[in-house]
């Protein structure tokens, strides 16, 4: 079935956590993504710091289908988009923005999330067609008060933090207005058990925060 664009980012923001992985085998990712997806936590990131990505990508799709919504992280050229999205990534990150990483995504209609550091380049970013902005890396010096600063002059802007999300402080994310976080280490380290707990407390304090508990 085709995932359409829409489809892909209200997966995304329902969900609201999203796995970054870096792996250097399809054995390591099927077990956090058991761990995850146990968890509840059903979207994930595949950086492209490593030369296997997209065997990754197309590993993890073949094993867990709709079950897990993939993507492809560290994307800072159109090449390298291409490459991702025919391994079967269903969404592009990026540390920067990329004017032909974004009209490539548009073209194929693959939701691209770059990092911005700046309000004129989020603002540029979301004229060229950016699905999300990925506050990067100024959300883990920043914190997150960060998101309702840059909601207050633009509320409508879809906001992803990368950096800087623990256990302790997700909720506060939250309350600021962020649509999705990215979780690196409690979602990648340790036992595929280990990583299932962590998943698990942090869907439940999204949860908890969006009915209001």
């Amino acid at each position: 079935m085709i995932m359409y664009k829409v489809d892909i980012l209200n997966r995304i923001v329902t969900t609201g956590i999203m796995a970054i992985v870096r792996v250097e085998s399809a054995e390591r990712a099927y077990k956090i993504a058991d761990g995850c997806i146990q968890g509840g936590v059903d979207v994930m990131e595949i950086s492209y710091t490593l030369p296997n990505a997209g065997e990754i990508i197309r590993a993890l799709n073949q094993k867990y289908g709709d079950k897990l919504l993939i993507g492809a992280g560290t994307v800072l050229d159109s090449e390298t988009a291409r490459m991702a999205i025919l391994a079967g990534a269903k969404f592009i990150i990026a540390p920067n923005y990329d004017d032909s990483v974004c009209k490539l995504c548009n073209r194929y209609q693959v939701p691209y999330a770059p990092g911005c550091t700046s309000v004129t380049e989020m603002v540029h970013a979301m004229e060229a067609g950016a699905s999300l902005i990925k506050a990067f890396p100024i959300s883990n010096f920043y914190g997150p008060k960060l998101v309702s600063t840059l909601k207050t002059p633009i509320p409508y802007m879809p906001i992803m933090a990368s950096g800087g999300v623990t256990i302790d402080n997700i909720k506060e994310w939250f309350t600021n207005g962020v649509d999705c976080v990215g979780v690196g280490g409690l979602l990648t380290k340790g036992s595929t058990v280990e990583i299932a707990e962590n998943a698990a407390v942090l869907s439940q304090k999204v949860k908890e925060f969006r009915s209001g508990e």
